[in-house]
């Protein structure tokens, strides 16, 4: 496994990369891209990153706080961390985040060993993103886990033509009921998106050793994915 650099049109950020074991050579497998959470390219990130790497892929994981202080990672262990977290946040800049993602998408596709097709899955923050993704970038297909805001760019909807999956925790404390049915409103009528309902799990529930990790609801959630991107980045 090793760390990359992406050029962009602002400068440069680093990015972890991992790549299936043994992978032959001339062999061309598609691409994940893995958009952070609220703590930067920590553990957790890298870890799903290893784990799509042992499902055939090679998974990259852009270093979106980079503007704001470049190599963050943190935890969700304690409260500090949690205040330094929702920090960044607040000084993200959506915009200019997407364009890194689109940037690092380009990264990722010419990266040796793979084969040019390319999806997103975010989680948190970077469910959002993923979306945005599905609405701005030319992303083969697009998976969003409790992403926080997406009601807020349903305006986007109609520019999706390309699959996306989202997994929406039904008791999630960072989208009200009344935000989840404006998602359902307004994306449930694209064929193009696919919208999973887990019942009575919290935000983040598919993060491992999180607060709110349900693993009956996890194991879905992530089986769906692997499903999803077999059957769009074939």
């Amino acid at each position: 496994m090793a760390d990359t650099t992406i050029v962009c049109p602002d400068g440069k950020f680093g990015a972890y990369v991992a790549t299936p074991k043994n992978l032959a050579p001339g062999k061309k497998v598609p691409g994940i891209l893995v958009i952070q959470e609220i703590f930067g390219v920590n553990k957790v990130m890298r870890d799903l990153c290893d784990g799509y790497a042992a499902q055939g892929h090679i998974a990259l994981c852009a270093d979106l706080f980079w503007r704001q202080e470049p190599g963050i990672q943190i935890t969700d262990k304690t409260d500090a961390e949690w205040q330094r977290a929702f920090q960044l946040f607040q000084g993200f800049n959506v915009a200019k985040g997407v364009q890194d993602l689109i940037a690092s998408l380009d990264h990722l596709r010419k990266l040796p060993g793979c084969s040019g097709k390319a999806g997103s899955v975010g989680y948190c923050l970077g469910g959002k993103l993923a979306y945005l993704m599905a609405t701005r970038s030319n992303a083969d297909c697009n998976v969003g886990y409790y992403g926080v805001g997406i009601e807020n760019d349903l305006n986007e909807a109609s520019a999706i033509t390309k699959p996306l999956l989202l997994h929406i925790a039904a008791e999630d404390q960072f989208v009200p009921k009344e935000a989840q049915a404006k998602i359902h409103g307004a994306l449930s009528r694209n064929s193009n998106i696919t919208l999973h309902v887990y019942p009575g799990v919290d935000h983040a529930f598919a993060r491992v050793g999180g607060a709110h990790w349900n693993a009956e609801a996890a194991k879905l959630a992530n089986e769906r994915t692997a499903a999803f991107f077999t059957k769009h980045l074939a």
